[in-house]
């Protein structure tokens, strides 16, 4: 059946306690009645979804979406964030801290990085084959087609460049591959929506204090990435993080920012686009 218009929700950063917050996910699965309820076609989780990278913990995220019938290709799109991909503790230890083998901290993070990709493999490819990222994921509704670029904006812990592993970095191969011309004829006559974690702003003031915090949670090669967003005619970019409901506007591009579940796991951003590409965009309190 053809749509004139398809409705998609957006949220982010849950920091579930682990698998056994029984409150938290109570929470979530009320927050995910009222997206079904709403009548919404998709669903985007941009990230940290536990203080947690076990792999255990984030299957009970999967769980909860096939309780609810979301956990499909067509449904649901989950990115990892910081949080779900970096042991910060574990990388802070001595040992570690200490050693200059910036290639073993890379190991690790694609480690975790491929363990995701593989639970989730179901919403990345549709089917058992796992693949990374960057992705693409094509929903065709008839009326309304959108597409969603999926970037990884995790990178290595670093004593140095990234002490609390909160800021971002887009890998020079994740861009090159979107510039790749079959990726410009995948997005032909659709309504492309770009989906990373970390964000495209921070505070930007110059008062010192918000520097040094801009700093340690910032999107290192941002202008890239956007480059590269202008590059693919994306109208949307979604993302989380950065803990705030919040709309702007970076390299000409509407940035929508999820907040945070864990500080209200009563709000959710709504997005409805039209058949005419045209769209609207608000913060529902359920």
């Amino acid at each position: 059946m053809s749509e004139t218009s398809i409705k998609l929700a957006h949220f982010s950063d849950l920091h579930l306690a682990g698998k056994r917050d029984g409150r938290g996910l109570a929470r979530l699965e009320a927050l995910l009645n009222a997206v079904i309820d709403a009548g919404c076609s998709h669903i985007v989780i941009s990230g940290d979804l536990f203080n947690s990278t076990d792999p255990g913990d984030w299957l009970v995220i999967r769980e909860v979406l096939q309780n609810k019938g979301l956990y499909s290709w067509d449904k649901a799109t989950i990115i990892p964030g910081n949080h779900d991909l970096i042991n910060l503790e574990e990388e802070m230890r001595i040992y570690n801290a200490l050693n200059p083998d910036a290639d073993g901290r890379a190991k690790r993070l694609r480690k975790k990085m491929n363990e995701f990709s593989s639970l989730f493999r179901e919403l990345i490819t549709g089917d058992d084959t796992v693949t990374g990222f960057p992705y693409i994921k094509v929903l065709d509704y008839g009326g309304v087609k959108i597409s969603l670029v999926v970037v990884n904006t995790v990178f290595p812990w670093n004593n140095i460049d990234n002490p609390l592993g909160a800021r971002g970095n887009v890998s020079r191969g994740e861009l090159g591959a979107l510039f790749d011309p079959s990726v410009d004829k995948a997005l032909r006559d659709s309504f492309v929506i770009g989906v990373i974690h970390h964000a495209c702003r921070i505070y930007g003031t110059d008062a010192l204090i918000d520097q040094a915090f801009d700093w340690t949670m910032e999107l290192k090669n941002r202008d890239e990435l956007l480059q590269t967003m202008q590059h693919l005619n994306a109208q949307v970019i979604l993302h989380g993080h950065f803990h705030r409901f919040q709309t702007y506007t970076a390299g000409g591009i509407k940035v929508v920012n999820g907040g945070s579940f864990s500080y209200n796991p009563r709000r959710y951003s709504e997005i409805t686009i039209h058949a005419d590409r045209t769209f609207t965009q608000r913060f529902v309190d359920v």
